[in-house]
């Protein structure tokens, strides 16, 4: 690493080792940094240490990868092809098989460096208020989509909680306050918070950050993307009034841009795709998370689109039957000779984001297998791609699901409708249970290879039922959550282990 942070100068709890070890989810290097004998006492060294926690996002165990691939390798979204060996256990739902400690080292480190910069913003020399305001609001912005992120993967959600024979159920550490000596933090031994502490939590970050934001960019948080967290958020915990509101906040907000037809596919060939709301930025072709585990490789063994002879990435984890049937999903050959990769694409059906699909090569014995691009280095670099966090589309869907609860049936119907034209398809006359499961598909539709669909089932309470691979994971298996890392359980006599494990 280039520097040491004296925001990173310690761990958060007693498990977590300095930033100094780096082990991989770790190496993170923000463009620009402070030094270690630096402190928060200038405009420029907060922003440096706010780059740090936004560059923490793209470690591949976060936004990086797995909060898209691995969680949708768990779900029900694709299959693995062994090409490379990766994404095999997660998706074979094998216990320990989930997110890695990885995932809970940097988002917690994130979260002091947030903590460290509320903490001293007072005491920042020549800073207007409204410089203040940003700062705030922006670590607040991240606090709580990294405690968001943590408490989805490590716990229940509140509208699906399963608890026979439990006792230790909960949430997860929530401390909002920073430290910067190792003494401080192995003093320190957090008990998991409830469920509903983070959830209060996430809420009281996410309404500052809309009080005190504007926006200056997808790449950074702002009051409208707040309120699209906030929208999700409320979706999980079931608070569906305020899943309305905010969804309404946000599609009426100037950030972000519903697309349609052939402008939502080429949205996705797009730098920054025009429907983000919050994404995460790969701006140098130094912070490329390479070709073994980036999105791009992952989900393609193409380099580009120009020519699919050229030598790209694994193509690890592909679409099953169920995906490929959405769209009409078949190979089809277009042109001679049958031995070049460019003669080859596939069948699709009026669903235009089977546009997003298409045959891949057969370099790395990969096999021309049909394949997701989504991400294929659309920052102008391989294995590289601006991650949507939050796509103003989902706001729709959001909005749907949350009336149909409220018994706005009517309102849920034409949200829906209004939503499946978006997309090429027919309207549909639905009610009842069938009504929500079709809201459902269509996030299903969606969100394929952006890493919902393993939430969207837990938070139903809903089995994970796949055919290839052969799996069945029932909601009261305890592989539904991932092990807390043993390190921290073992370091911390106060946190207690999920079940199983």
């Amino acid at each position: 690493m280039k520097f040491i942070n004296k925001l990173a100068l310690s761990v958060v709890f007693s498990g977590l080792f300095l930033l100094g070890s780096c082990e991989s989810a770790l190496e993170i290097d923000p463009r620009q940094s402070i030094d270690a004998n630096g402190a928060l006492n200038t405009p420029d060294a907060v922003d440096a240490a706010l780059n740090s926690v936004y560059a923490r996002l793209r470690s591949v165990r976060n936004y990086g990868r797995d909060l898209l691939a691995l969680s949708d390798a768990l779900a029900d979204v694709g299959q693995t092809t062994s090409n490379s060996g990766r994404l095999i256990g997660e998706n074979n739902n094998q216990p320990n098989a989930h997110f890695q400690a990885g995932f809970w080292q940097n988002s917690y480190f994130a979260i002091n460096e947030a903590n460290l910069i509320l903490a001293g913003l007072q005491g920042v020399e020549g800073a207007s208020q409204a410089q203040r305001d940003r700062w705030e609001g922006e670590a607040k912005f991240l606090r709580a989509l990294y405690y968001f992120d943590l408490v989805k993967v490590y716990s229940y959600i509140p509208t699906a909680i399963y608890q026979p024979g439990v006792i230790d159920q909960g949430g997860i550490p929530l401390v909002t306050e920073g430290v910067i000596t190792s003494d401080a933090a192995f003093n320190r031994s957090p008990a998991r918070a409830t469920i509903d502490e983070v959830y209060n939590q996430i809420y009281a970050d996410l309404e500052d950050a809309k009080r005190l934001l504007t926006s200056r960019g997808v790449q950074y948080g702002s009051s409208g993307a707040a309120s699209a967290l906030l929208s999700r958020v409320a979706l999980y915990k079931g608070d569906w009034t305020k899943a309305v509101a905010e969804s309404t906040l946000a599609l009426d907000s100037n950030v972000g841009t519903v697309l349609s037809g052939e402008a939502y596919v080429s949205g996705w060939r797009a730098t920054i795709n025009p429907e983000s709301m919050f994404e995460v930025r790969f701006a140098l072709a130094e912070e490329s998370i390479g070709v073994n585990e980036s999105l791009q490789s992952s989900y393609t063994a193409l380099l580009n689109l120009d020519n699919k002879n050229a030598q790209g990435g694994w193509g690890d984890f592909i679409p099953n039957a169920r995906v490929r049937g959405f769209f009409g999903l078949t190979q089809i050959q277009t042109g001679n000779p049958a031995s070049n990769n460019n003669n080859w694409d596939v069948t699709r059906n009026d669903d235009i984001r089977g546009f997003l699909y298409t045959t891949g090569n057969t370099v790395r014995n990969a096999g021309r297998q049909i394949e997701c691009i989504k991400f294929l280095a659309k920052s102008g670099f391989a294995y590289a791609d601006n991650v949507p966090v939050i796509r103003k589309s989902e706001m729709h869907l959001n909005r749907a699901e949350a009336n149909y609860h409220l018994g706005n049936v009517a309102e849920a119907l034409a949200e829906l409708n209004a939503f499946k034209d978006l997309r090429g398809l027919s309207e549909v006359s639905l009610s009842g249970a069938d009504l929500l499961d079709e809201i459902l598909l269509e996030r299903f539709k969606e969100f394929a290879f952006e890493g919902h669909r393993f939430f969207d089932l837990k938070r139903y309470g809903r089995a994970i039922v796949k055919t290839t691979p052969n799996v069945n994971v029932q909601f009261d298996d305890f592989r539904i959550l991932p092990p807390i890392p043993q390190r921290e359980v073992d370091g911390n006599t106060n946190l207690n282990q999920n079940r199983g494990y």
